[in-house]
């Protein structure tokens, strides 16, 4: 017999359907009760589409460096699980370069902005 499990997610709008906060949950996670994000990804592949559909949603409050660290924590996990899926580490390796590049990046530029 198979089982299911269900991560749930709540998204409160404003007046003009913009993000105000995000809730998820995961049960057989670990994540009992609704825990509070700023964002999400979600990228699912449509078997039917052969193709990657996706949501992405942060709410107003999202500042800009968590933003950067959101996206260098997905790139590198990202790689990880394409280094599972794959076994491809030549791959998964120069994704992890990229994403410590481009935090770099980020990281200037947020030095830049403050000053």
């Amino acid at each position: 017999m198979s089982q299911t499990s269900t991560i749930h997610l709540d998204v409160q709008l404003d007046d003009q359907k913009v993000p105000e906060k995000i809730y998820w949950q995961a049960a057989e996670g670990g994540v009992h009760k609704p825990t509070e994000a700023k964002a999400f990804m979600l990228s699912i592949w449509d078997v039917n589409e052969n193709a990657a559909l996706r949501i992405d949603l942060w709410t107003k409050k999202m500042m800009v460096d968590e933003m950067d660290i959101f996206f260098f924590q997905t790139m590198m996990t990202m790689a990880d699980t394409y280094q599972r899926a794959t076994t491809n580490d030549d791959i998964a390796n120069e994704m992890r370069e990229f994403a410590k590049a481009m935090k770099t990046k980020m990281d200037e530029a947020m030095k830049k902005n403050q000053l």
